[in-house]
């Protein structure tokens, strides 16, 4: 009998066919003295042992157990009123693996934000919490390091699931089987809404969402085909009273990012810069943002925090503490704190640094001028003030 585990892995390889299998296996029983096969004896066998592979097992649900949630593979779409082009949208899909009942409802695209909101949208239509979240394998769920026995979850997504005091249980990569209920009400879902709405308008997402909140509650109220009863009747009667409460705050969308400490100790974040402690200059750090605030972490400690800013691209966020003590000194000095300085060094400093600041087109260009005149009577004290008073019979605004 021919070796089935290496016939397997031989067919799944590009070219190989049963017909090559067949002609090595019959020079090879031929060169060790044995019979071989008819070609269609081999192939009947082939056939017998591929039915053996696809056997499937029948997984038992608890209630409150799972949900497994997907992106429909069918876009839906409204209409731009002002260009009146066609804008499609991916409609998400969330399904209660032990009750059927399901939540769907259209987003811009699959982008983190747009998941995330989702995953907040389906708890509050649930009314409660699982044990266990199973999503696809998708970059916004999983961090993809080629390993499956040892996943990393995407940040922002573990974030929310620790709010929501559930699990994360990514499915395999290619492995429908892993969320049968979200794949079978994906099918159902373009079925019963999507293609439900295929002749309607609509001019807005709102619009469109409205009807597929219409169209997703007689869904979920349609009768079972194989057993008694509904979704809603089965949710509402036995999943419904198992689920989690909700946390007692609703969670903050937040979206993690990477970035390195410039030598102007500010991290750029959406095109803003927001500083952190000059210390941390030329370091990666993890940056949470939400939309209103930022917080900076460097190995899971947090740094700064800042009030998000909005508007025109490349604002300044700088906390003074954050930076050198020289810079803070710098900073510190205006053209009043050198005019109140040279009322104690003497009247004709008063005279000179008064005369400097006004000479100038922008006061803050003759800072440094005064900065100047500061460290020389640091170096001689008195003799500035003659120094002063003879610069000004030269001329009424000395340099």
């Amino acid at each position: 009998m021919p070796d089935f585990d290496l016939v397997h892995k031989q067919l799944l390889r590009n070219g190989v066919n049963k017909k090559l299998l067949w002609t090595e296996y019959v020079e090879h029983c031929r060169l060790g003295g044995q019979i071989p096969l008819m070609y269609s004896q081999f192939c009947y066998y082939i056939q017998q042992d591929e039915v053996k592979r696809h056997a499937t097992m029948h997984l038992s649900h608890r209630p409150g157990d799972r949900i497994e949630v997907d992106w429909a593979g069918d876009p839906a779409c409204y209409i731009n009123p002002d260009t009146g082009e066609p804008v499609l949208v991916n409609v998400f899909i969330a399904v209660l693996s032990y009750s059927q009942y399901t939540f769907a409802k259209a987003y811009r695209d699959e982008k983190q934000h747009s998941w995330l909101q989702a995953h907040v949208d389906m708890f509050n239509y649930f009314g409660g919490t699982t044990r266990m979240l199973v999503p696809d394998n998708c970059k916004t769920a999983v961090i993809h390091t080629r390993n499956w026995y040892s996943q990393q979850l995407n940040e922002s997504y573990h974030e929310l699931a620790e709010h929501y005091n559930t699990g994360i249980l990514p499915a395999r990569v290619r492995k429908p089987k892993d969320k049968p209920a979200a794949e079978g009400n994906v099918g159902h879902t373009s079925t019963w809404i999507i293609a439900a709405l295929r002749d309607e308008q609509f001019y807005s997402l709102t619009e469109l969402n409205n009807a597929i909140a219409e169209r997703l509650e007689a869904y979920n109220h349609r009768s079972f085909e194989k057993k008694d009863g509904s979704r809603y009747e089965l949710f509402m009667e036995e999943e419904r009273p198992t689920l989690k409460p909700l946390p007692e705050f609703p969670y903050e969308l937040a979206i993690w990012k990477k970035a390195k400490v410039q030598y102007n100790y500010h991290v750029s974040v959406e095109g803003m810069l927001y500083s952190v402690p000059y210390t941390y200059i030329h370091k990666a750090v993890d940056i949470r943002l939400t939309d209103f605030s930022v917080e900076i972490y460097l190995n899971q400690s947090r740094i700064a925090s800042h009030s998000r800013l909005h508007g025109r691209k490349g604002q300044y966020a700088t906390n003074p503490a954050h930076m050198p003590e020289q810079h803070q000194k710098y900073l510190e000095w205006d053209g009043d704190r050198f005019r109140k300085w040279a009322e104690t060094a003497g009247p004709n400093v008063c005279h000179v640094i008064h005369a400097i600041l006004s000479s100038c087109r922008v006061e803050q260009q003759g800072y440094r001028s005064c900065m100047g005149i500061m460290k020389l009577h640091e170096k001689h004290g008195a003799l500035m003030e003659q120094a002063c008073q003879q610069a000004l019979t030269y001329s009424p605004q000395p340099s």
